[in-house]
């Protein structure tokens, strides 16, 4: 039992001495190198036979148009924050949706509300998903969700639509007001713009973030949901917090 024990200690302590060097041989600015090469690789086109990775990726047969590592972030977050209600902007093949729909049906809450102005045919069905179609802008469209939402839900929203900086910031200013203390305001693809991909995008939704953050002091950038290094949403997890 001692050796079984003093073996544990040993091999604990040899994980530690590695985190240890690492942290004292590779430097934060070699780290950010890294990411972002990383990060351009696994974004771009990569080989003949994967494509571009993020373009082909699926859950349950359904594209989602999501770095995988993100969503296993969105699912900590919700299983954390438990959210009656999700909003979606920004439908395209549905698989983002049916992610959601699928986390909520885990932990047995939640439902999810997801808004395009031009929804794919054969979208994923799922109990607990609802369908608007319209600009996530419109005042109709946005009528018709708070009309799905009862005063007691908790409520969080991902904004994944058009990502030009002026509608990012308008889909901010409204959805904002919906999102409940302690739950999230992802905005999504805030990698572009050179953040660090497609450097001639223009501005975009982090830069709508940017401007958000500085008039808003109701939500913080929740870095901690960063943790996995490579990220679609750097600076994009904006948690409410008042």
């Amino acid at each position: 039992m001692l050796a079984k024990t003093m073996g544990k200690i040993k091999n604990e302590f040899r994980i530690w001495r590695n985190l240890i060097r690492r942290r004292i041989y590779v430097s934060s600015r070699t780290e950010k190198e890294i990411i972002d090469q990383f990060h351009k690789l696994y974004y771009g086109p990569g080989n003949v036979f994967s494509g571009f990775p993020w373009f082909n990726t699926r859950w349950l047969g359904a594209k989602v148009l999501k770095c995988p590592l993100d969503l296993w972030t969105y699912q900590e977050i919700i299983f954390e924050t438990k959210p009656d209600i999700i909003i979606e902007c920004g439908t395209a093949d549905g698989g983002g949706t049916l992610f959601f729909a699928s986390i909520c049906s885990l932990i047995n809450n939640g439902r999810v509300i997801s808004v395009d102005y031009r929804p794919r045919e054969n979208l994923p069905k799922h109990d607990r998903i609802t369908y608007i179609e319209g600009s996530s802008v419109s005042d109709e469209v946005v009528h018709k969700i708070r009309n799905l939402i009862n005063p007691e839900d908790k409520v969080m929203v991902v904004l994944d639509s058009d990502h030009v900086k002026g509608h990012v910031l308008q889909e901010l200013h409204i959805y904002s007001r919906l999102v409940t203390v302690g739950n999230y305001l992802a905005v999504e693809d805030t990698n572009v713009n050179g953040h660090p991909v497609v450097p001639d995008f223009g501005p975009g939704p982090m830069e709508a973030a940017e401007e958000f953050l500085s008039e808003n002091k109701d939500f913080v950038a929740d870095k901690s949901r960063e943790k996995f290094y490579l990220t679609f949403n750097p600076d994009g997890y904006l948690k409410k917090i008042k």
